[in-house]
């Protein structure tokens, strides 16, 4: 685990982000312009979702922190200002969602984020 140099993000704070039982602390990690490209299976890569800036993140963030699932951060690499992690999610019926994002960061916030996501079917 670790610190971007010089910023003010860390996976700490990212855990506490994502295992939080609502989004508005993820969302308080991005850049007001942020942009969060999500590929599944719904999303192909050469027609990725695209998410531009903090109000259309909030909207997924708050559809997604609604749902009666846990959010679990499985680890977190930091080098500079770029990060990637594993995230994994369960519903109370059991299906598991398991969720790759590499992200790039400016003054410490998440400005670019490429999220791979797989879900129990």
């Amino acid at each position: 685990m670790g610190t971007a140099a010089g910023s003010a993000f860390d996976t700490e704070t990212l855990r506490r982000a994502i295992e939080g039982n609502t989004g508005n602390t993820l969302l308080s990690l991005y850049t007001d312009d942020a942009e969060v490209r999500i590929i599944d299976h719904d999303s192909q890569p050469s027609h990725p979702k695209v998410l531009h800036g903090r109000s259309e993140i909030a909207e997924m963030l708050d559809d997604v922190y609604s749902r009666d699932m846990t959010h679990k951060l499985d680890g977190c690499v930091v080098q500079g200002d770029r990060a990637a992690f594993s995230e994994s999610c369960e519903y109370a019926d059991g299906v598991r969602v398991l969720a790759e994002s590499m992200i790039t960061l400016r003054d410490g916030k998440i400005a670019e984020q490429i999220m791979i996501q797989a879900w129990d079917e």
